[in-house]
C-alpha cells in the first residue's frame, strides 16, 4: 500500500502561480512513477503530468505545457507540481497517483494508488 496526501491548493488569480505537492509513504517511493491528475466540476478526470521514477522523464497534457513542471525529490518521498500563469480553465480537483514501474518511463495510465485530493481554483 501506498497512502499519498496532496497539499498546496487554493485561490489564485489568472495568472498566479501554485505550487502543489504529494507526499508518499508506505513503499520505496523511487520504486514508483507518479502522475497529477484533475477533475474540474461535471467534467471526466484528465491527465495532467507524470513523471518516471527516477525523475529523469517526464510528460505532460499539452494544455499545461510550458505553464506547469512535475518535479520529484526520491530523498523526501514527494512530488510537485508547479503551476504557472494559471488559467479559470485550470480550476479542478488535482489528485496525485502512484504506480509500481519496472522500466523509467512515465504514463498516462493505470494508476494504482490515489490521493485525496486538493482543489485549485482560479478566478477571472
Amino acid at each position: 500500500q501506498v497512502q499519498l496526501v496532496e497539499s498546496g491548493g487554493g485561490l489564485v488569480q489568472t495568472g498566479g502561480s501554485l505550487r502543489l505537492s504529494c507526499a508518499a509513504s508506505g513503499r520505496t517511493f523511487s520504486t514508483y512513477a507518479m502522475g497529477w491528475f484533475r477533475q474540474a466540476p461535471g467534467k471526466e478526470r484528465e491527465f495532467v503530468a507524470a513523471i518516471s521514477k527516477s525523475g529523469g522523464n517526464t510528460d505532460y497534457a499539452d494544455s499545461v505545457k510550458g505553464r506547469f513542471t512535475i518535479s520529484r525529490d526520491n530523498a523526501k518521498d514527494t512530488v510537485y507540481l508547479q503551476m504557472n500563469s494559471l488559467k479559470p480553465e485550470d480550476t479542478a480537483v488535482y489528485r496525485c497517483a502512484a504506480k509500481y514501474s519496472f522500466r523509467d518511463f512515465p504514463s498516462k495510465y493505470n494508476y494504482d494508488y490515489w490521493g485525496q485530493g486538493t482543489q485549485v481554483t482560479v478566478s477571472s
